[in-house]
């Protein structure tokens, strides 16, 4: 690809992108030696030496005071400034905007985003009672700047009845969206079957996928012995995967520098436009759970500042933690469901190709990168998404070298001005069932039930069925619409 004389010198452009999958369980590797071992696959030494910035994505695997020192340290970036992010499935594509931008004005040179996880292995090591023996750093080493953004995702409505993690809140939006659309229980989960099974036929061109082996629609949504269900509608192959040990890279540079490096421009992939905004961080103050005004403001915008439409994307890779994450998504920005010539994931999605807590869209962006570069002319879309479908972050990248500098909004303005919902944390009274979810446990039985409930007031409370009669009740039956008698300690009977 001939570089345009007129091209400015400080156009960022992504130049490196490995990824790296352990699957031998190996005690003596740590997180860094696989961030190591991608940064090795995105670029040769010269360029990994020339890093200025390493910015890693926060990691659950193993505590590191500061990992990028580490990090830089090993592929002999004397000069680089080190960051270390705060939690959120966002994150990777927040930093590659932030990167951008600060290449663009100079305040960086050579940018590598890294991030890895050997949850796997450290699981098993658990389970043994086993701890690991991985790198402790000195507390003289000073914490990484960043290592404690973030705010709590979980406020005090959802605390008081412990809906408090990812598989419990994602079904009551699934429910949401299936209770909207008017659908039956079982049509709906034959069609996010069908969804995932989908997703899965990609995972199986993925060399980077962690599973390859197709599923059909039938093994997504029925119940069996390897997929047991965890939270209705929500089975097994339903959720994210996050039993992997996976690293990526990424680095980012200016076309001037990547030209002085003499960097190939068949692995040049140009970001184009970025924009991140967040939904409300309480669940229930959201106007509806099958909505999200930051994905439709956020996403809708990126394209917008791309100068692209939506039929104009080659590729497009939604955060895919659960269904209901992607059904959001896509009908926010206008994105159809299971288009056999442009499937929404380029990955497999996060129960496929692998859930790394923080940093699949890492991942995700190295495959789109990879998909681009091997189809000069082609664009693509990426959405991140941290939290309860809450913190979003969105990318739109082409081989073209862009027709203007890279464009970056946060949408959060708007976002603010869009409707919310009043949430009542401590009402009492009777309400109907807005959405709900019940946890089941390994033995097949219903534990109890989350509820959405709708107010007299046309407020929202939330709340739980402790009895597990109730709780098996709301598999078998739809309670859509369901009179509920809500007591003063957060627990619910149905009438």
């Amino acid at each position: 690809m001939p570089v345009p004389r007129t091209l400015d010198p400080r156009t960022p452009v992504l130049v490196g992108y490995g990824q790296v999958n352990q699957r031998d369980e190996n005690p003596d590797v740590e997180p860094v030696d696989l961030m190591v071992a991608a940064a090795r696959a995105a670029a040769d030494p010269r360029v990994l030496e020339a890093v200025d910035a390493v910015r890693v994505v926060n990691l659950l695997s193993w505590h590191y005071r500061d990992p990028g020192l580490l990090l830089a340290q090993r592929i002999r970036a004397a000069q680089a400034r080190t960051r270390y992010t705060g939690v959120g499935g966002n994150v990777p594509q927040t930093l590659v905007n932030e990167a951008c931008l600060d290449l663009q004005a100079g305040r960086a040179e050579v940018v590598l985003i890294a991030g890895a996880e050997t949850w796997r292995t450290r699981s098993r090591l658990r389970a043994r009672g086993a701890r690991p023996g991985w790198t402790q750093q000195d507390d003289s080493v000073p914490e990484a700047p960043g290592a404690h953004e973030g705010v709590p995702l979980a406020g005090d409505a959802e605390l008081r009845i412990h809906l408090d993690r990812p598989a419990y809140v994602y079904p009551m939006f699934e429910q949401a969206l299936r209770i909207a659309a008017g659908e039956s229980s079982d049509a709906h989960r034959r069609r996010i079957g069908e969804l995932w099974s989908q997703f899965s036929a990609v995972a199986v061109d993925n060399p980077h996928a962690w599973s390859r082996a197709a599923v059909t629609s039938e093994q997504v949504w029925q119940p069996g012995p390897d997929n047991r269900m965890i939270s209705w509608p929500y089975t097994k192959l339903m959720n994210s995967n996050n039993m992997v040990d996976q690293g990526a890279v990424l680095i980012l540079t200016t076309v001037e520098k990547a030209t002085y490096l003499q960097i190939p421009t068949d692995r040049w992939v140009f970001p184009y436009a970025g924009t991140d905004a967040h939904d409300t961080y309480a669940i229930g103050e959201r106007a509806e759970l099958y909505r999200s005004p930051a994905i439709r403001n956020a996403g809708r915008r990126v394209l917008a500042l791309a100068g692209l439409g939506v039929d104009e994307l080659d590729f497009v890779d939604v955060y895919s933690c659960f269904p209901s994450a992607v059904q959001v998504a896509a009908a926010e920005i206008g994105l159809p469901l299971g288009d056999p010539a442009r499937p929404l994931t380029v990955t497999g999605g996060l129960t496929f190709a692998g859930g790394p807590w923080n940093n699949y869209v890492s991942h995700s962006i190295a495959t789109m990168a990879e998909q681009l570069a091997a189809r000069p002319g082609t664009r693509g879309l990426i959405t991140a998404n941290g939290g309860y479908l809450t913190k979003h972050s969105f990318g739109v990248y082409g081989t073209e070298p862009p027709a203007h500098e890279f464009r970056w909004q946060d949408l959060q303005s708007e976002v603010d001005a869009e409707p919310t919902r009043r949430l009542q944390v401590e009402f009492t009274g009777v309400g109907t069932v807005e959405s709900w979810t019940t946890p089941v446990g390994r033995d097949g039985a219903a534990e109890r039930a989350f509820l959405a409930v709708r107010t007299p007031a046309d407020a929202r409370t939330l709340a739980r069925i402790v009895d597990t009669s109730q709780a098996a009740a709301t598999i078998t039956q739809d309670i859509a619409g369901a009179r509920v008698q809500v007591h003063p300690d957060g627990s619910a009977t149905l009438l």
